[in-house]
């Protein structure tokens, strides 16, 4: 297989250097974790379009491995398995991560920034937004447009409105797809049809996730298999069930208007901010927590000496992601941005999910080294 390597542009060491070296001022402590890592969290947790993209191997007692294809997840596993666990720490790194990319270089550095522990989200993203700007600083990159969103916003509006677990979880997958949301939510509400399991839709029917789960174990054990396609049973019941709610209604029109509506919403903060809360006044659902969230967050960030004038805000923003839980962001080249040259979010969940007792507060971004540099260089911006 002739894999395209990477091999760092010309000046872009010495600029790095001089980022890691900011990261180590504000307080940072230098993280390296390994390279191979255990596949099982990144295809659990990472999203659908990290599966096709890994390289994976197996050790002898037959574990999937892989070569990392990001630092965030290594570097909350380390973290989790130190004695520092569920304090506060900031973490900063650079090296190389593994990720086939369709012709571009499959290996090539990355770096970035993760903080834990901290309960002042607010100000936690505020710094991440404003370590980010100093990255773009660092290699000369001056033309740029910022891109934010967040989930917790979506989270919020979706709690509010009291939809059937199923309607939940769908319309969250949805989101998190990054494409035309207004477009998959119109097709959610789309009856699916005849199915070649309509006796097993029907005995699902008003049942929840429990019932769900024992009567397709039942039906698995009886045909003699573990799993279908690769899916495991607690999969496949969770499919069945979320096919049995479609098939018994859809949303109402109100509530898919309500959803266009807030997916519509974009602009500088403050902008968008006061179209959140019209939308939450007109249709009377309580939004206020996450709302103020946001108002603070931008808060923050003014006061840090962030224009938040030119941070261009969407509902419908996200980045592919599956374990972000609320604020997320990317900075792009201007006019030029085919690909993010920093990007990152919060992640309150993913530790849990590796296998924390209790909740801890996660946020953080990467960098995009080789796209930064050649972008600084466009600019004029080498050393």
């Amino acid at each position: 297989m002739n894999t395209p390597l990477a091999s760092p542009m010309p000046g872009s060491a010495t600029r790095a250097d001089a980022l890691l070296s900011a990261f180590a001022g504000a307080g940072y402590q230098q993280a390296a974790p390994a390279i191979l890592q255990p596949a099982e969290p990144f295809l659990d947790l990472s999203g659908e379009d990290i599966r096709k993209n890994l390289y994976l191997t197996s050790d002898a007692n037959g574990e999937d491995l892989c070569l990392r294809p990001d630092l965030t997840i290594p570097v909350a596993r380390d973290y989790l398995a130190s004695q520092g666990a569920g304090e506060v720490r900031n973490f900063y790194y650079l090296g190389p991560v593994f990720r086939f990319r369709g012709g571009k270089p499959s290996e090539f550095l990355q770096a970035g920034v993760e903080s834990f522990g901290r309960d002042d989200r607010a100000a936690a993203d505020a710094e991440m937004m404003a370590l980010a700007l100093e990255a773009t600083s660092a290699f000369g990159v001056s033309n740029i447009e910022i891109r934010s969103g967040d989930v917790a916003l979506f989270l919020a509006l979706i709690d509010a409105l009291k939809l059937a677990p199923v309607w939940r979880r769908r319309l969250i997958k949805c989101f998190s797809r990054k494409t035309s949301i207004a477009r998959e939510v119109e097709g959610l509400t789309q009856n699916d049809g005849s199915s070649d399991y309509e006796g097993v839709l029907a005995a699902l029917a008003g049942s929840d996730r429990k019932a769900a789960l024992a009567l397709v174990t039942d039906l698995m054990s009886i045909a003699g298999t573990e799993n279908v396609g690769g899916r495991t049973t607690a999969e496949i019941a969770d499919r069945f069930l979320e096919q049995s709610t479609l098939k018994g209604g859809t949303l109402s029109r109100e509530t898919l208007t309500l959803i266009e509506r807030f997916l519509a919403i974009a602009g500088e903060p403050d902008e968008a901010l006061a179209q959140l809360r019209s939308l939450a006044a007109d249709a009377r659902l309580d939004l206020n927590a996450a709302l103020d969230a946001f108002e603070s967050r931008t808060g923050f960030m003014a006061a840090r000496g962030i224009d938040t004038g030119k941070i261009a805000f969407s509902t419908s923003f996200g980045r592919g992601v599956d374990y972000y839980t609320g604020f997320e962001f990317e900075i792009r080249r201007s006019n030029n941005g085919s690909e993010p040259l920093v990007g990152g979010g919060r992640y309150d969940g993913l530790l849990t999910r590796l296998g924390a007792t209790l909740p801890i507060p996660a946020v953080g971004f990467s960098v995009w080294i080789d796209a930064l540099a050649k972008a600084g260089d466009s600019a004029g911006g080498a050393t």
